[in-house]
């Protein structure tokens, strides 16, 4: 293929040289004018390991070309990859500037230019970005439409500086986001040859996943940094303690926990926070990572409780009120403080969980509910087909196999929520409502 490449910092120029290698024809577009210079010198922009190589190798070739001038570069290609720089303003909002001024470039030329282009965004971006500005800014400057006139695609890098080209060979995965169909096959088909999972999705999730990624590299990096202050001051190596957790990849470095839907609980996580909180604290360190988490997972619950309540029905049905699905463990469990907050707000509350029954709980655990709720007994029922009749708003809490045929036994009107995704297939029915979906 003919590709533009707008914006020759790391990303640009990265993409640029390891595309050209792949042998597509690249013209790239900075209105740096030392940066257009020393790539059709041969020259790298940037320092970055393999690149210089790279880019000498192209450019002698006939394969990588580069120009101040935009009109050019589109009228000479079939695709442009943007990645121009979207720097945080002082508010820390993402200052876009950059970003409509190329597309403002592109969408004119595209007014004069005839046949299907194809405009693939690479900066980072919030999610709306590609709908509320890009999108917008092309067909304003072009008269034209996105998705039957020019395709739109977003195309999320993973490339890290110091190890770009080897990141671009050799991505964790090439995520695809665009208008249509003919887009973002063009795009795929840039990458298909590299040993990743490809993900085509829509626009807002391909925006949203770069942020989710770099969020996640921020806080292992902070939440090791705290571990190693705390390390530190007990005296202990805290790296040797992070190689034993890395070890662990069936809890620790997986997908365990990683998955949206209630809070926490149970007799572990609440009470080992605590306690590591505490030694911090006597120890004066301050872990604001660690020591946040339990306010976050109040958070959460306060969020489940506002759900319920503005369903406006005054009688609630729960199912499920151990601390998760497959067990009777209602120690800290957040459907208990959930019961709570309702039967203080008057709430008229039924419980239906088959694995939880006040005969057979015995020591911590029956203690912590009867001392939670000492009425618990006069709100449990038998049988699910009770607490539907009872109910307005049903409140999945956990998941068990005998809650699968809510949808067939609810009442008209009835509003479902699901705090644990028990039901993958009931998004976009009516009156059902997921806490993260």
């Amino acid at each position: 293929m003919r590709i533009a490449v707008f914006g020759l910092g790391y990303v640009g120029a990265v993409s640029a040289a390891c595309l050209a290698r792949e042998g597509h024809m690249i013209i790239g577009v900075d209105p740096n004018k030392t940066k257009v210079d020393l790539i059709n010198d041969g020259a790298a922009p940037v320092i970055e390991e393999g690149l210089d190589e790279l880019m000498k190798e192209g450019v002698e070739q006939g394969r990588i070309t580069a120009t101040t001038d935009h009109r050019e570069a589109v009228f000479d290609s079939e695709m442009a990859i943007v990645a121009v720089g979207t720097p945080s303003r002082s508010n820390g909002s993402i200052d876009l500037s950059h970003v409509r001024d190329v597309m403002e470039e592109i969408g004119s030329t595209l007014a004069e230019r005839e046949g299907f282009y194809v405009i693939v965004l690479r900066s980072t971006v919030l999610p709306g970005t590609l709908a509320g500005v890009v999108i917008p800014t092309l067909e304003e400057a072009s008269g034209k439409a996105a998705g039957t006139d020019f395709g739109v695609c977003f195309n999320p890098e993973f490339l890290r500086e110091g190890s770009a080209v080897a990141d671009f060979d050799n991505p964790p995965k090439t995520v695809v986001g665009a208008t249509d169909a003919a887009s973002r096959d063009a795009v795929v088909s840039l990458f298909g040859h590299l040993r990743a999972p490809v993900i085509v999705t829509d626009l807002p999730i391909a925006e949203f996943l770069k942020y989710v990624d770099n969020a996640w590299h921020a806080l292992k990096v902070g939440f090791a940094n705290e571990i190693g202050r705390i390390g530190k001051a007990l005296g202990l190596d805290a790296r040797q303690v992070m190689e034993y957790f890395l070890i662990d990849t069936k809890l620790n470095i997986s997908g365990s926990y990683l998955m949206p839907g209630p809070a926490f609980g149970g007799s572990c996580l609440p009470k080992d926070l605590r306690a590591l909180t505490y030694q911090a604290k006597s120890l004066d360190l301050q872990l604001p990572i660690i020591e946040s988490i339990l306010p976050s997972n109040e958070l959460h619950i306060d969020r489940s409780f506002e759900m319920i309540v503005g369903c406006g029905g005054r009688r609630v049905g729960i199912l499920g009120l151990s601390f998760k699905g497959g067990t009777d463990d209602v120690r800290e469990s957040p459907m208990i403080a959930i019961v709570e907050r309702l039967i203080g707000k008057g709430y008229d509350v039924r419980i239906f969980d088959p694995t939880v029954s006040i005969a057979a709980l015995v020591g911590a655990n029956r203690e912590f509910l009867l001392q939670q709720i000492p009425h618990i007994s006069g709100l449990l029922v038998n049988e699910i087909d009770v607490l539907v009749e009872h109910a307005d708003t049903l409140v999945v809490g956990t998941d068990h196999e005998s809650f699968g045929d809510i949808f067939d036994k609810r009442k008209p009107g009835q509003v479902i929520i699901d705090l644990v995704r028990a039901f993958s297939d009931g998004t976009g029915l009516e009156d059902y409502h997921g806490i993260c979906w």
